[in-house]
C-alpha cells in the first residue's frame, strides 16, 4: 500500500515538474513578456519579451527586432535573462535526477532512491523559486510604470503579456512537482529485517515449555 502511493507521489511530481519546465522554457523566449495597444493605431500590437520586440499587425505579419546590446539594456532584462537560463538548466537536472529516483526504474534501491528523490525535488524547487524572481520584478516595473503619474495620459502603457502568466504558473508547477517528490520518499522509521525476524520465528517454535501433571498426588 505504501508502495502505491509513493508511486502516484511519484507520477504526480514528473508531471507537475515537466509541465512547469515547458512552460518556464518557452516563456524564457518567446516575446510575449510585455503588451502595448497604441490607441492612435489599434491595427497594431506592440510586443517586448527578453530578447526582442515584435510589433503584430491585423493583416497577420508580424515583425521583430532584437535588443542590440545586453549591457544596455535595463537591468530586470538582463538579469531576468541570467535567472532564467539558471531555473531552466536546474529544471531539467532535477527532472533527469527525479526520474531516476522513480520505483518503476531499476536504479539504485533503498537509501540510494531516497537521495536521489531528495536531490530532484530540491533542484526542482529552486527552479521554480529562481523562476518566480525575474517574472515578478518585471511585472513590478511594469506596474510602476503603468501608474506612474509623472508620464501624461495620453502616453500609451505596457501591460502584463502571456508569457508572464506562464512563468508564473510553471513557477507554482515547479515548487509542486518538487514538494510531491519530497512527499514520496520512504519514511525512515526502523524495520526489523528478514533474517532477523526469521530468528526470532525460530525461537518461539522451539522455546521449551513444562508440562505440569494434573494428576493428584497418590500416598502409597
Amino acid at each position: 500500500m505504501a508502495v502505491t502511493c509513493r508511486v502516484k507521489l511519484q507520477c504526480g511530481g514528473m508531471f507537475f515538474a515537466l509541465l512547469g519546465c515547458v512552460l518556464t522554457c518557452v516563456s524564457t523566449f518567446v516575446p510575449l513578456w510585455k503588451n502595448l495597444n497604441l490607441d492612435l493605431n489599434k491595427m497594431e500590437v506592440w510586443t517586448s519579451g527578453l530578447w526582442q520586440t515584435c510589433v503584430v499587425q491585423d493583416e497577420g505579419g508580424m515583425q521583430c527586432k532584437d535588443f542590440d546590446s545586453f549591457l544596455g539594456l535595463p537591468l530586470p532584462l538582463r538579469m531576468g535573462r541570467i535567472l532564467m537560463f539558471l531555473s531552466n538548466s536546474l529544471g531539467i537536472i532535477g527532472l533527469v535526477v527525479s526520474t531516476m529516483s522513480l520505483e518503476c526504474l531499476k536504479i539504485g534501491e533503498g537509501d540510494t532512491k531516497k537521495k536521489l528523490a531528495l536531490l530532484g525535488g530540491t533542484l526542482l524547487l529552486i527552479s521554480g523559486i529562481v523562476a518566480l524572481v525575474p517574472v515578478s520584478w518585471i511585472a513590478y516595473d511594469t506596474v510602476q510604470e503603468f501608474w506612474d503619474e509623472t508620464v501624461p495620459e495620453i502616453v500609451p502603457r505596457w501591460e502584463f503579456g502571456e508569457a508572464m502568466f506562464m512563468c508564473w504558473f510553471g513557477s507554482f508547477f515547479l515548487i509542486f512537482g518538487g514538494s510531491l517528490f519530497f512527499c514520496s520518499m520512504p519514511s525512515t522509521k526502523y524495520q526489523p529485517s528478514v533474517k532477523r525476524q526469521g530468528i526470532n520465528t525460530a525461537r518461539s517454535l522451539y522455546r521449551p515449555y513444562t508440562v505440569q501433571s494434573r494428576c493428584p498426588d497418590l500416598d502409597i
